[in-house]
């Protein structure tokens, strides 16, 4: 019966020799990072999260390798966030029935930089787990784009800190790999992110409580023909940001002796 999970990915679903299996045809393990926050009345707040996840399940389905489970959790509640910093964050919070106080500084009573400094501890932390289980290549996906900084931030740390051969640490959020390709590309809650969850995570959105006039801004959401978003738009980005990725991997699998020592091209 061991060929009942063959097509799953998702680390934690695997028994020890199917990851065996699976690791040693392809060394490559994905992280999924991101975060709870508006994404719009016609969005689920899991969004950022929800959306990574799913493509980097994408990612290990067509390149190989294997998802670990995906962080929600850990950075900071007061900093880029749209319940905290949007222009609109007042009405965020009477939608979602709280006051925006519970989004102001020293609300999470850790200083800023201390929260930024524990999801950085974190990270550093997440990253040796993954490498203590065997894996070559670890490509971080962050889903809300801000995390992109602190993945890349901890990443540069880790290297420093593991012994050679070093796991190799790549960071990346995916609409910056086919810039230029789509028009939007990269958004909040707009018809780029909504469409890439439409496709990569269906039936969660509901584009009907979306401003029919598209002079109106929708709440916490780009204003960017998010009324158009659909499935099809999001299996093409998705189609291409896979594919780009696929690029980068078979790079560092081929030639890990490139990205080993100081100033390695990451």
């Amino acid at each position: 019966m061991d060929n009942i999970h063959e097509s799953e990915v998702r680390y934690e679903r695997l028994r020890p020799a199917q990851v065996v299996t699976r690791r040693t045809a392809c060394p490559v393990a994905y992280l999924p990072i991101g975060t709870i926050e508006w994404h719009g009345e016609h969005n689920p707040l899991g969004l950022d999260t929800l959306k990574i996840h799913g493509l980097l399940i994408r990612c290990a389905e067509r390149i190989g390798g294997l998802v670990f489970p995906p962080l929600y959790y850990g950075e900071s509640r007061e900093q880029a966030l749209m319940e905290a910093n949007a222009a609109d964050r007042d009405a965020i919070a009477a939608r979602m029935g709280l006051s925006p106080a519970n989004f102001e500084r020293g609300y999470m009573v850790a200083p800023l930089s201390e929260q930024n400094r524990g999801y950085h501890q974190l990270l550093v932390h997440i990253f040796h787990e993954i490498r203590s289980l065997g894996f070559k290549v670890l490509v971080v996906g962050a889903g809300h784009y801000p995390l992109l900084d602190h993945a890349r931030s901890a990443a540069a740390f880790f290297h420093q800190e593991q012994p050679r051969p070093k796991m190799i640490v790549w960071a990346m959020t995916g609409y910056e790999l086919v810039r230029g390709r789509f028009e939007p590309c990269g958004d909040h809650a707009g018809k780029w992110e909504t469409s890439l969850l439409m496709h990569l995570d269906p039936g969660m959105q509901n584009l009907s409580v979306l401003p029919q006039d598209r002079a109106v801004k929708p709440i916490g959401a780009s204003n960017n023909g998010v009324q158009d978003a659909n499935p099809e738009f999001g299996r093409q980005a998705t189609d291409a940001i896979v594919a780009a990725l696929q690029t980068r991997v078979v790079a560092f699998l081929e030639h890990p002796e490139q990205y080993q020592g100081h100033g390695s091209p990451m």
